[in-house]
């Protein structure tokens, strides 16, 4: 192995693909090692890592040209060792000079002072920080003084963030186009209008409010369902390069705050809205008409209090038909719709502002290729008639639908392009719905879960490689809504 040329070292090593087996090859030789070291460009270490100062410097000195790390300390607990610290990171930075992209998670011991040594790391373009308790603010700041290539920053569940002014340079004078940040305690959704120019060059952005346990309760505040955020514009700034919008568990009322982003995505294809307080159709309607390239929308709704009049109250989810019908009108290049309804009771159809009438009206004005819907309690065999006609549907997934049943079953089998069916704890539909399925041959993928009436040996009757379970457990249950409520 040591006469062979480097070259042809170097190109079968590139032909390995697996972490494991070039762990497993570097050993064999001194060249090997070499090269192999030269060559990896990404790796990722956990609770094994060494922290000793000459360990790090040995390990920077073997991978020369690393680009890429991931330290994860998930499950760490004392008996392991030495967590990395502030010197730590401050040897990584300084003799990784390729860094262009980070992920610290659960790491516990740094802080400020030691993130702000990534100052260092000039090629430094996605920063990922999941779990870092004991960073505040300062240390993001000199990143975003230092990073000036920095177009990626994930932030996850770091709760002693709670100042905002490295957000502000970075909207004044960085480069971001990617920005997440989830259960921030010291942060909120107003905080990003901060954020100004910024907005301009963001093509991702995602956030979602640490919860309290006051968010289960529906609470007494009744919301103006005529409110029109959008008809003044009090906020001087744009996202137009903003293609995928992510905002969870906020609340905007009574400041508009993150309200006023719906109406200014023009690039818009992506759109995830999960149990977002006090929206209302003039947001949907505002969203629609400036963004003609939506391709998927995730509505996730629970209960809210609204008027339009003093003396009349109702309480419903966010939306009602106009919102649909907006979409439907506006929104020709739309293909995965999902819809979730949280603690909407089948036995009060108008808890859900959508009828059927206006869901259909979007299923067939759009190319949909993907539905989901959960505890759609306005959804029955009918509906399934409709959507069958659907001449791009590839994937339905159903859970918690009451209202279909074996004659839906029938309807769905001849869609035209339908190849995978998804069906949880949907409890009106039996063995007789699943030999409707598979007289049309057509399902590529079954999976079926909690669904009472259902055997295996019907389903299998379908497909044979149907994924089957009968159990109730936590995984599906929060699939169902029914951990994780807000």
């Amino acid at each position: 192995m040591e006469d062979l040329p480097e070259a042809l070292v170097t190109e079968i090593l590139k032909r390995i693909t697996s972490t494991s087996d070039l762990n497993s090859l570097s050993p064999v030789s001194k060249q090997l090692y070499k090269i192999e070291g030269n060559q990896r460009g990404s790796i990722r270490v956990g609770s094994g890592l060494c922290t000793a100062t000459e360990a790090l410097t040995s390990l920077c000195a073997r991978f020369t040209n690393l680009q890429k790390l991931e330290i994860d300390y998930s499950g760490w607990i004392p008996e392991h060792g030495n967590q990395l610290d502030n010197t730590g990171l401050s040897v990584i930075s300084s003799h990784c000079s390729s860094l262009t992209d980070l992920t610290l998670s659960f790491c516990s011991h740094i802080e400020d002072s030691g993130l702000g040594c990534l100052a260092h790391c000039k090629k430094l373009v996605s920063l990922r920080l999941n779990s870092t308790p004991k960073i505040i603010s300062i240390g993001l700041f000199l990143v975003a003084v230092g990073c000036t290539s920095l177009s990626a920053l994930h932030l996850i569940d770091c709760e002693k963030i709670d100042s905002v002014e490295w957000l502000e340079y970075l909207g004044r004078d960085g480069s971001l186009q990617d920005l997440v940040v989830k259960n921030c305690k010291g942060l909120n959704h107003h905080d990003f209008l901060k954020f100004g120019s910024g907005w301009m060059k963001l093509q991702k952005f995602e956030f979602e409010r640490k919860r309290g346990m006051d968010d289960r309760l529906l609470g007494d505040m009744v919301y103006d369902s005529s409110y029109d955020a959008h008809n003044m514009d009090i906020y001087d700034f744009c996202c137009e390069s903003l293609k995928d919008l992510r905002l969870a568990h906020i609340k905007t009322w009574p400041e508009v705050g993150l309200r006023v982003v719906l109406g200014k995505c023009k690039a818009l294809e992506k759109l995830c809205l999960e149990y977002v307080h006090v929206l209302n159709d003039n947001d949907m309607i505002a969203l629609s008409r400036s963004c003609s390239n939506l391709k998927s929308i995730l509505l996730w709704l629970n209960l809210q209090r609204y008027s339009s009049d003093v003396s009349y109250c109702e309480t419903r989810t966010s939306f009602i038909d106009n919102s649909l019908y907006a979409i439907a009108l506006n929104c020709p290049m739309l293909q995965t719709v999902d819809l979730r309804f949280t603690r909407c009771s089948r036995d009060w159809p108008s808890e859900i502002g959508f009828t059927q009438k206006g869901f259909l009206t979007l299923i067939q004005s759009c190319p949909i290729r993907v539905l989901v819907l959960n505890n759609a309690n306005f959804f029955d065999d009918e509906g399934m008639k409709a959507v069958s006609s659907s001449p791009h549907l590839e994937t339905l997934e159903l859970i918690l639908c009451h209202a279909v049943t074996d004659a839906g079953m029938c309807f769905i089998a001849h869609t035209p392009c339908l190849s995978n069916l998804i069906l949880r704890a949907c409890h009106n539909v039996t063995d007789v719905g699943m030999a409707e399925l598979g007289r049309a041959h057509k399902l590529e993928s079954l999976v079926i879960e909690y669904c009472s009436e259902i055997s295996l040996q019907a389903a299998q009757g379908v497909i044979k490689s149907v994924h089957y379970s009968s159990k109730f457990s936590d995984a599906l249950k929060k699939k169902l809504g029914f951990l994780g409520q807000c």
